[in-house]
């Protein structure tokens, strides 16, 4: 978050070589279950151990394999490929590993997963990657890492190309390319989650974890979109698997220069850097309360109501006003917004950082703005369009030039916070909440995208 002086790049309103496509960011462990139904002699794998996490990898290589099977050919009615330069898994901590294509020496995977489109062949580090992945995230991690690259042979068979970018420069950015591979993705899970797939089995509730190691994979904060290595942040990045999940195939293939843009921010202040993009705790409480109270105001006088700014109360223990919405409630009764200052609150704050706060105080405030025009607080109905508005109130923030802004990351913290805590989408008994993670973030990025519109108050 940031007190805007400069000018921000502005949010659009439609979100429609070898590439080491994994850097893994510290960040907090989410724990994922296993999903295996049964799995594949991983014997096919050039430079296997046979161990179990091969097994995992080539449980999942033969299950995206036999997806693209049928969605390669319905969509662009052409045979699929199987991949000709093959699949290798490489110890990294052993010297004497043979090096797989695009790479000179073993050690040159270290952390990463790759397709390499010279040789047509997808590549992962066994020792420092996917174990890491696995006990971090879950197996689900590692199926979605490995689906993302396969999605990158699905471009090569479609004719995107390093050659095609050189012929055409601007026109398959790596951004571009590195979306529309997560988006291939998210067309397979969600094949998987239909229960379509013969040795995988990955919930709903699973999600959670795959785009918690989305999240970990973003681009360091200020990187350029044009930047040849840039992979997105990490709204862009569950963005984009959220619409293959939800579109399907044809969907990603079409993605391009012209119709999708991304929130990503070269931009970032001294005085932003200096402070790591975050307000003090305080301070961020001293600014957004009356930056909400302009906001839904005008919201207000929209549907013709009058609007009385709610009184922020702060309070040592989490707010029991109206049942457990945690550390920040709106309380119909009196019609106030209170928020716990000494524990959960600055915790999270510290944690993940200031819009963490921001987007759990938009939604509460979200909710007395439902309140006074007349829209019902209790329900899941009611716990979604908060969070939807708490969407809207991003996007007009984000967009703005002057005055009370978001500060590049702040779109990742509301991710984040989104995927581990259910409080922003509670509904005003605390009784309600959207679940899992996953449906949290797709609401809030209806707000963020479509702004009110989406938030179902008519």
């Amino acid at each position: 978050m940031r007190l805007a002086s400069a000018r921000l790049v502005l949010l659009a309103t439609v979100l429609l070589t070898a590439t080491a496509c994994v850097q893994l960011v510290p960040g907090k462990p989410l724990a994922g279950e296993a999903v295996t139904k049964g799995t594949v002699d991983p014997s096919f794998i050039r430079g296997t151990d046979g161990g179990p996490i091969d097994q995992l990898a080539a449980t999942a290589i033969t299950d995206i394999d036999t997806f693209w099977q049928d969605a390669f050919q319905d969509t662009f009615d052409k045979a699929w490929q199987p991949l000709e330069g093959g699949i290798y898994s490489v110890d990294t901590a052993d010297p004497a590993a043979k090096p797989p294509p695009c790479t000179e020496k073993a050690s040159d995977v270290e952390g990463n997963a790759f397709y390499c489109p010279s040789a047509d062949a997808i590549a992962w580090d066994r020792a420092a990657l996917l174990p890491v992945l696995k006990d971090r995230f879950g197996d689900a991690a590692v199926v979605i890492v490995l689906a993302h690259e396969v999605g990158h042979a699905v471009q090569n068979r479609m004719g995107i190309t390093p050659e095609a970018e050189r012929r055409e420069p601007g026109r398959f950015p790596t951004i571009l390319t590195e979306a529309m591979a997560d988006c291939f993705a998210g067309t397979f899970l969600k094949w998987v989650n239909d229960g379509k797939s013969q040795h995988l089995n990955i919930s709903s509730d699973t999600l959670d974890s795959a785009l918690g190691a989305l999240i970990q994979f973003r681009d360091p904060v200020g990187t350029s979109q044009s930047d040849r290595s840039a992979h997105g942040n990490a709204f862009d990045r569950v963005s984009a698997f959220q619409d293959g999940y939800q579109q399907g195939v044809e969907f990603c293939a079409a993605m391009s220069v012209e119709n999708r843009r991304f929130t990503q921010q070269a931009f970032i202040s001294a005085e932003d850097r200096d402070r790591g993009g975050n307000l003090p705790f305080d301070e961020m409480l001293e600014n957004i309360t009356p930056d909400l109270n302009l906001y839904y105001k005008t919201l207000a006088a929209q549907a013709g109501k009058p609007w009385s700014d709610p009184k922020a109360t702060p309070t040592d223990d989490e707010p029991d006003c109206s049942g457990d919405q945690g550390p920040v409630a709106y309380c119909p009764a009196d019609k106030s917004v209170e928020f716990e200052v000494e524990e959960d609150l600055p915790e999270l704050h510290a944690k993940i950082g200031d819009y963490a706060t921001g987007v759990l105080l938009a939604s509460r405030y979200g909710l007395a703005a439902m309140s006074t025009i007349g829209v019902d607080v209790e329900g899941e109905d009611a716990a979604t369009s908060a969070l939807c508005l708490a969407g809207a109130y991003t996007r007009e923030v984000f967009t703005r030039e002057k005055g009370f802004g978001l500060s590049p990351g702040d779109l990742d913290e509301a991710v984040q916070v989104l995927l581990a805590y259910d409080y922003a989408a509670r509904d005003a008994t605390g009784s309600a909440a959207l679940e899992p993670g996953f449906k949290r973030v797709e609401v809030f990025r209806g707000g963020v995208l479509e702004g009110t519109k989406a938030c179902g108050l008519a």
